[in-house]
């Protein structure tokens, strides 16, 4: 039985791997203050002895520092995230990304433990060379897009973690993961999938941010967090970055119509341009495809869950809140939690 911290363990992804790491029976921490993370998340964890949940900040090293001491391995989940949370509250983003993550690496370097730092393919900019690969260069917009804010604060992580890793010898591994979806992860802050599947089920316009023609590759929540587990368990992972998603390429239009097919939907699908959306000048990248070669040669990960499959649990998770939330009185403890977007891609 390892001990293990999950930082934003109360996140989308934070969650997921709480659930993992309890089932195969490791005694699980979390830290995370419910900026972007759920106490419906991890409610039904809080019974298990072996969970145990600590409401605070990554910024506050005095709560962060016992308990890194106390774990065996560290998996680094707290950020800001999601596209409007960015253009919302830069300023937090930067801070929680590069302050949170130097408090963590700090610690885990101080205490000698395993660290798991959780970054994404944002940090690849608009390079335009696909696949994208590990030792690819980045490519960023200008200081003065906001929007490019939470891509250089994530890279900085990286090149942060890899200084603590070769400088004092602190055992991290850092895994960019690829628009990660599934069940818990909300719309709020701009991710795609469940913003779609919401508009669906309500009826409502499926909103596609500017053409539509741009590409992203999604990754089942269970199979990244499967890729995390295994990362974590190889000793030649370590001091290494290792792209985390599934290659399997779609246009966000072409996805919009699939959650329309599969939740038999009436809805129209209505184009909204960039600037409406978000702000004058946005930018994005046009495709955004990972190469998983690397991982798969280290610790032979494929994954499992096709975007047919991803997108039908999905649908039916969301039925399953919406019925349960309308059961259940909106005044219960559990209602009254704020509900935010979950930490993750």
């Amino acid at each position: 039985m390892a001990k293990v911290l999950v930082t934003g363990g109360a996140g989308f992804i934070g969650s997921h791997l709480c659930e993992a790491l309890l089932k195969r029976g490791d005694d699980v921490s979390v830290i995370d203050d419910l900026s972007t993370g759920r106490m419906v998340n991890i409610a039904h964890l809080q019974d298990n002895k072996s969970f145990h949940l600590t409401i605070g900040s990554i910024l506050d090293v005095a709560a962060l520092s016992p308990l890194v001491r106390r774990a065996d391995i560290v998996f680094h989940l707290a950020a800001a995230v999601g596209v409007q949370k960015i253009i919302e509250a830069p300023v937090d983003t930067i801070e929680t990304n590069i302050l949170g993550s130097h408090n963590v690496l700090s610690q885990a370097a101080r205490f000698g433990k395993l660290c798991v730092l959780a970054s994404t393919s944002e940090v690849y900019g608009k390079s335009t060379k696909y696949p994208f690969c590990e030792d690819d260069d980045s490519v960023y917009g200008p200081t003065t897009k906001s929007r490019w804010s939470y891509a250089c604060s994530k890279a900085i992580d990286e090149f942060l973690a890899l200084a603590y890793h070769e400088s004092q010898r602190l055992p991290v591994i850092v895994a960019r993961l690829f628009n990660t979806t599934g069940p818990r992860q909300t719309g709020r802050y701009g991710m795609v999938l469940p913003r779609f599947v919401d508009q669906a089920l309500r009826g409502k316009p499926l909103t596609v941010f500017g053409t539509g023609h741009q590409t992203r590759c999604f990754a089942d929540v269970s199979d990244s967090v499967r890729a995390l587990l295994l990362l974590a368990a190889h000793p030649k992972a370590v001091g290494q970055v290792f792209n985390v998603g599934n290659p399997e390429e779609v246009s966000i239009y072409d996805l919009a119509k699939l959650v329309k097919k599969l939740a038999e939907s009436e809805s129209e699908i209505r184009l909204v341009p960039y600037d409406e959306a978000y702000q004058p000048g946005f930018e994005d990248m046009e495709r955004r495809v990972p190469s998983i070669d690397k991982i798969a040669r280290l610790v032979a990960y494929k994954p499992k869950v096709k975007l047919n499959m991803i997108v039908s649990r999905f649908i039916d998770a969301r039925r399953q809140e919406f019925a349960a939330a309308e059961r259940v009185p909106v005044t219960s403890a559990l209602h009254a939690q704020p509900l935010r977007a979950g930490a993750g891609e």
